[in-house]
């Protein structure tokens, strides 16, 4: 691939480093608990740049992966900014896990997009990326594995994973979901039939087959006394197994971002106090790029803009109340007024991780509409935008490109019409490889022609 040029290449970051067609490029890589890797603040600090696009990607990625996505979304930006803008492009590199059955445009096969994985089996890629993600659990995920190829009828088999997904999990050490919250999501404490049977028809609302026997079929109810188990419910099996990373990952990137991402920006700005910096996340990424606003003093201005692409995180997150509860306000709540410009967050009704399994993910036990049925306290703001915020302007992507976006606070933009391709069971969640959404970003930073 032939090296776009954003500014002059520095000591750390030469165009083409680590596959990364633009430059200078460098990467802030961090462990689980936000420890940054040491030469990683050196080698940002070194690149010859006005601006900084730091980008975090998201849950279902790995090291190979996060780099073909930085380099496929920050090719356009060369051409688009003004002739006094020197880019410098970071990659934040954080420990997540890909379940390889689950496609990404642009990356994957286009077959890949329509046909899922192996049934519920896992694939070989997936089994090991999970004995990564938690180490010392060969044993427990060897068991799991042979649950989901075989796909016993029986109901003890199906308890007997459903405990095996929670202990891995650790839904029930007291850890809670992070970030000064200890509520513990609805699928790792109700029945685990019930759980399987939601996720099942999660997946078939996805738009991917649950099985030969649906699990809309299964006529018994959260009891095991009425008989076997219907082979269907396998399929919400595996996607519970899905979601016990999705509870790890979440609590990660909160922490990641509060005490890693956030405290080296705030090195970086005492080291290059003219540095601009500009925060971009994708799912779980736009988590951990806005708790790292946690870390930034008010007052600071050196984050000139934050954009979130399909957001993996409470679409309440900004607001000083909650609608549900007005004695509480969001786990970001104002934190927006520390960006010295806007917080973007673009959102796409085509994305079923966001708008099926978030959902049912963040669910509460104990909640009182139960797991299935639509409840605005659950929702995402990558599937729908920022919610309960006075006065956030709510464009379409076609207004925000033609007029900009406002210089300042919580801004939504539908980018439906660019961000719709995918499968099951994310649907269009990683489909976000386009140049209007590199356009956003430069409007956002203020940094175009």
């Amino acid at each position: 691939m032939a090296a776009r040029t954003g500014g002059t290449a520095g000591a750390a970051g030469t165009a083409g480093a680590a596959g990364i067609g633009v430059g200078p490029y460098a990467e802030l890589t961090f462990d689980a608990e936000g420890d940054p890797d040491g030469a990683a603040l050196r080698a940002v600090a070194a690149l010859e740049a006005t601006d900084l696009l730091v980008f975090a990607h998201g849950w279902n990625s790995e090291r190979s992966t996060s780099t073909r996505l930085y380099d496929r979304f920050f090719a356009p930006f060369p051409g688009l900014v003004g002739p006094g803008v020197r880019l410098g492009y970071v990659g934040v590199v954080w420990p997540s896990i890909r379940f390889s059955d689950e496609p990404i445009p642009d990356f994957d096969s286009p077959a890949a997009l329509t046909e899922p994985g192996d049934g519920t089996a896992l694939d070989p890629a997936t089994r090991e990326a999970l004995g990564a993600f938690w180490p010392g659990r060969g044993a427990e995920l060897d068991r799991i594995a042979e649950l989901l190829r075989e796909r016993p009828g029986s109901a003890e088999a199906l308890t007997e994973f459903g405990t095996l997904v929670r202990e891995l999990a650790g839904a029930g050490d007291g850890s809670g979901s992070g970030n000064g919250s200890r509520e513990v999501p609805a699928i790792f404490a109700e029945d685990v039939r019930t759980v399987c049977r939601a996720l099942a028809d999660g997946f078939a609302a996805a738009g991917g087959p649950t099985g030969e026997d649906p699990a809309a079929e299964d006529p018994a109810g959260p009891g095991f006394a009425l008989g076997d188990v219907p082979r269907g419910l396998w399929r919400g099996a595996k996607e519970l197994l899905r979601q016990a990373t999705y509870y790890q990952m979440k609590k990660r990137a909160g922490v990641v971002g509060e005490r890693g991402l956030g405290p080296v920006l705030a090195e970086l700005a005492g080291r290059r106090p003219d540095l601009r910096v500009h925060l971009i996340g994708h799912s779980f990424g736009a988590r951990l790029v806005s708790f790292a606003l946690r870390a930034v003093p008010d007052g600071a201005g050196y984050v000139k803009s934050v954009t979130l692409l399909q957001g993996a995180f409470s679409h309440y997150a900004f607001t000083d109340r909650l609608p549900h509860d007005r004695d509480r306000g969001g786990a970001l709540r104002g934190l927006q007024h520390r960006v010295d410009g806007p917080v973007v967050a673009c959102h796409s009704a085509h994305d079923a991780a966001l708008g099926v399994f978030y959902p049912l993910a963040s669910r509460t036990a104990g909640d009182s509409a139960g797991l299935l049925g639509f409840d605005e306290r659950w929702g995402a703001v990558g599937y729908d935008g920022v919610q309960a915020v006075p006065d956030v302007p709510r464009l379409t992507l076609d207004q925000a490109l033609r007029d900009g976006v406002p210089a300042a606070g919580c801004v939504s933009v539908d980018t439906a019409s660019v961000v719709r391709r995918g499968g099951p069971p994310a649907g269009a969640h990683s489909d976000i490889c386009h140049p209007e959404l590199a356009r956003v970003v430069v409007s956002a930073g203020r940094m175009g022609r």
